[in-house]
């Protein structure tokens, strides 16, 4: 979807005034340049990176001359707009962008400043205040106070980053304008020397002066790494004042959906993507590279030099305030308010089989479908909610919780249906199935309640034993009445993991699907047999993807929240929503396999590199040690990789699973792909 439309998701909403106006900005800039660029339907349409060959900026200058050419001859049928009135307006379409722009980070600005200035005496008022002899009331109030805070320093840190994005989003959008106007020819005038350097020219500096009759500034060309007698693009961002981070190169796999040709018909299959575990406060630096202005690069500076955007304040407040609360609070239960609903679940209808048809359009509906019989007679059933729209359209399932202990997937369908999806607007059918799995669900394990793995059974058997009896139902009465599925799951007991996808990346729609959930990692995989995804595609002709979202036995605010959108986008993608599905942040590694590392032996194992980051052939991964403390074994990186999942349970016996390892490679593998997951 659109990000004016996706922040409404990402915004707090007692915070929503404080934000970034999007819409406006992006209106000022579509209207702004409507009369120099005329429709920009293809360049709205598609982000810069999917059209643009990441050249280096000489290379970038002789398209923009090309570019600028192709377009003035155009422009000289249709109007005599003079070269100077030409640059006139420019001008002050930058002055007034930089305006709006300005009032926007002051307004943003003001709030953090606020808010982290009230966070930090209400710390230091908890700290003085704390007593070891409160009376249960007063105790009772202070970890009132103390929770509060907590929620105000995570708001606080979710609205820096929400904006820091929007406003990189934004300036984006203006440098695409912006750059897609310049005057045919390169001259010394002010909207047109930014760009560097005339054309063939060796010189790797020339001057040229920013903003009109406003303040003006010398700007430099700026070459790439390619050339080792010019600086890289890290020298513009130094030049600026602009300190971010250098980013890991990614060689995609030659048979990569996208043509190579079209996206980098310089340097074939290589990509830059945002490094792993970076702050969202430099998540910009890590993907701005290459193709931009320098003065786009000036109103970035403006961004940087706000508090919202440097400081790391709220980060340590945070830190010190959940310290706080695990010193002086203890650990209780987190109490979830139930569901205001208009009926008893108890009261819910109970099918034996989904019937779509029979439900009424533009409404919700919960009801209970039956897979099997317990051995006191009673009816073992699965809660499903379906928002039916008031239009046909295709039928997305999601499954949570197929494994009893794998919860992520939970919270994620309470959203998605009760919150976000409008029946009303819907087009289509969405089908959430909270949880596959109830024996294993209510015996908070991962198996069904013989133990079976549901998840290798599929398509169960219609005549077998009771797992396999409740997977052919499951299958038949539910998964069949599909036209896409999303398996919803998180990584098994004693394992962490990024929040990845396992998808077919040959299948162009499951690829699309993979790539519209904007996961940290993609990791490409035809899938296991009995598995839920592979049983749905080979059955039915169901596309199906899996989703790994973080960890077991918990619910992970983040994650759901980075997953949720990913689903939205499907939905967009689908036009079961109106919204359109928003073009990735940055795009996930693409893995073309993946496999785990296990234990030879036994004894207390201590796994170093954490999820999402790359490991180098030949780097120490693991430390395996015995019951004395001695070290018997350490465990290497065989390849490069990046890190999927691993182990945190250091109760290690032979066999053991070490770290899930993602391969980059020249291509995808032929045939079935599967990483060995259990």
């Amino acid at each position: 979807m659109k990000f004016a439309k996706q922040l409404g998701l990402r915004s707090i909403p007692s915070w929503a005034p404080y934000y970034l106006d999007y819409k406006s900005l992006k209106h000022y800039i579509k209207t702004s340049f409507k009369e120099f660029d005329g429709p920009l339907e293809s360049l709205e349409s598609l982000d810069p990176e999917e059209v643009e060959p990441r050249l280096n900026l000489q290379e970038q200058h002789q398209h923009v001359v090309a570019a600028s050419s192709a377009a003035g001859s155009v422009k000289e049928s249709k109007s005599k707009v003079d070269d100077a009135t030409r640059e006139a307006s420019i001008n002050i379409i930058v002055e007034g962008f930089k305006a709006l722009l300005w009032a926007e980070l002051e307004k943003v600005n003001a709030r953090y400043e606020a808010q982290e200035r009230v966070a930090g005496v209400t710390m230091e008022r908890l700290n003085a205040s704390w007593r070891v002899n409160f009376t249960p009331a007063e105790l009772k109030q202070w970890r009132n106070d103390l929770t509060v805070l907590i929620l105000n320093l995570e708001y606080l840190r979710e609205f820096s980053q929400t904006n820091i994005t929007g406003f990189k989003k934004i300036i984006k959008k203006f440098d695409k304008h912006y750059r897609h106007c310049q005057p045919t020819a390169i001259s010394s005038s002010p909207a047109s020397s930014i760009h560097g350097a005339q054309e063939g020219s060796s010189s790797a500096n020339q001057g040229a002066s920013l903003g009109g009759n406003s303040d003006s500034a010398t700007l430099t060309y700026y070459g790439t790494a390619a050339d080792p007698e010019v600086p890289g693009p890290l020298a513009m961002f130094n030049a600026l004042g602009i300190h971010g981070r250098n980013t890991p190169t990614i060689y995609l796999p030659s048979n990569y959906p996208e043509p190579a040709s079209s996206l980098h018909p310089q340097e074939p299959f290589i990509r830059n993507v945002q490094s792993p575990n970076l702050h969202g406060k430099h998540m910009f630096y890590s993907n701005y590279y290459g193709g931009i202005s320098p003065l786009s690069l000036e109103f970035w500076k403006m961004v940087t030099e706000k508090t919202f955007a440097k400081s790391e304040k709220d980060e340590r407040l945070l830190a010190e305030a959940r310290t706080l609360w695990r010193k002086r609070t203890p650990v209780v239960a987190e109490h979830v308010s139930p569901l205001l609903l208009s009926v008893d679940p108890k009261d819910f209808p109970v099918w034996d089989n989904l019937d779509l048809e029979s439900l009424p359009s533009g409404r919700l509906t919960r009801l209970w479908v039956v897979l099997a019989e317990d051995a006191m007679s009673t009816p073992i059933r699965v809660p499903v909610i379906v928002a039916k729209g008031v239009r046909p359209g295709p039928v997305v399932g999601l499954t949570a919780a197929l494994h009893g202990n794998e919860l992520n997937g939970i919270p994620l369908t309470h959203r998605l249906v009760l919150q976000e999806i409008q029946c009303q607007a819907l087009h289509g059918i969405v089908v959430a199935v909270p949880v596959a799995n109830v024996p294993g669900y209510l015996a908070q394990q991962r198996g069904f309640s013989d133990g079976t793995d549901l998840n290798r059974l599929m398509p169960g058997k219609k005549n077998g034993t009771t797992s396999q009896v409740y997977s052919f139902n499951l299958m038949t009465r539910i998964v069949r009445h599909f036209t896409h599925l999303i398996d919803l799951h998180t990584a098994s007991k004693g394992r962490v993991n990024s929040l990845y996808v396992r998808a077919n990346m040959q299948n162009p729609t499951t690829r699309h699907m993979a790539r519209l959930q904007n996961p940290q990692i993609i990791v490409h995989n035809t899938s296991p047999d009995g598995s839920l995804r592979g049983a749905a595609m080979q059955e039915y002709n169901v596309p199906a993807i899996t989703v790994e979202i973080g960890d077991p036995s918990r619910f992970q605010k983040r994650f759901v929240k980075s997953a949720i959108l990913g689903v939205t986008n499907i939905l967009s993608h689908l036009k079961m929503v109106e919204d359109e599905h928003e073009v990735q942040d940055y795009d996930p590694v693409v893995c073309a396999k993946s496999y785990w590392i296990f234990t030879k032996g036994g004894g207390i194992l201590n796994v170093l590199p954490d999820v999402n980051t790359w490991v180098r052939k030949g780097e120490l991964i693991a430390t395996l040690h015995n019951i004395f403390g001695q070290e018997e074994h350490r465990y290497f990186a065989p390849e490069d990789g990046i890190v999927v999942g691993k182990s945190v349970d250091p109760v290690c016996q032979s066999g053991c699973r070490i770290l899930h390892l993602g391969v980059v490679s020249d291509r995808f593998p032929e045939g079935k792909m599967d990483d060995g997951h259990l």
